[in-house]
């Protein structure tokens, strides 16, 4: 038996070459424990690396009996720099599958239609783009993956081949490294307390 089997999420498709990430990223989802979830890789996902959305197939059914597909840019393109999941360190693909896992949150709480009009709302408005980001970045930081989530925007925003455009779209979208810092010692603040 291979370590990958003995983990006891069984109901996760996860490609082999990132169980280990992806699994580390699923122990700080407990809620997500029995929520089918299936990691995919895909090509040419537009504008992002990642991108989580309920599967089609149980899309109206009850919220608690959805699943949902994780799909992962096999290679992802940025004007003229090409990054391959291996090109990406561990902490950072650790937080990005965190952020991913965050829209799952966030998802489960919504009914059918609202979903739709989230997906509607989703690719219309810039606002509720960032809304929806800076939700998936909160629950990650909310379920202990802070340090993670700054490493992936640490590797984003200091990758000095990345265009500038790119990186300001993440600034403009994204939770900052100074405002997870805060989300992170409010969470230390509530333990101490």
């Amino acid at each position: 038996m291979h370590q990958k089997d003995s983990l006891e999420y069984s109901n996760k498709i996860v490609p082999d070459n990132i169980w280990r990430e992806t699994y580390v990223a699923l122990s700080h989802y407990p809620e997500l424990k029995d929520t089918p979830i299936e990691f995919k890789f895909k090509k040419n996902i537009k504008k992002s690396f990642m991108q989580a959305q309920p599967k089609l197939s149980g899309f109206f059914k009850n919220r608690k009996n959805r699943s949902y597909v994780i799909y992962i840019n096999e290679k992802f393109k940025i004007e003229d720099e090409t990054f391959s999941v291996k090109d990406v360190p561990s902490e950072v693909l650790i937080g990005w599958l965190g952020h991913e896992l965050g829209h799952v949150m966030d998802y489960r709480d919504r009914s059918a239609i609202d979903m739709l009009w989230f997906g509607i709302r989703y690719v219309t408005s810039n606002n509720y783009i960032r809304e929806a980001e800076r939700a998936a970045d909160t629950y990650a930081v909310n379920h202990g993956l802070g340090q993670n989530i700054i490493a992936t925007k640490d590797f984003i925003l200091n990758h000095s081949k990345l265009s500038e455009s790119y990186k300001s779209r993440i600034q403009d979208l994204y939770l900052s490294q100074e405002e997870i810092m805060v989300l992170i010692d409010e969470i230390h603040e509530e333990v101490i307390d």
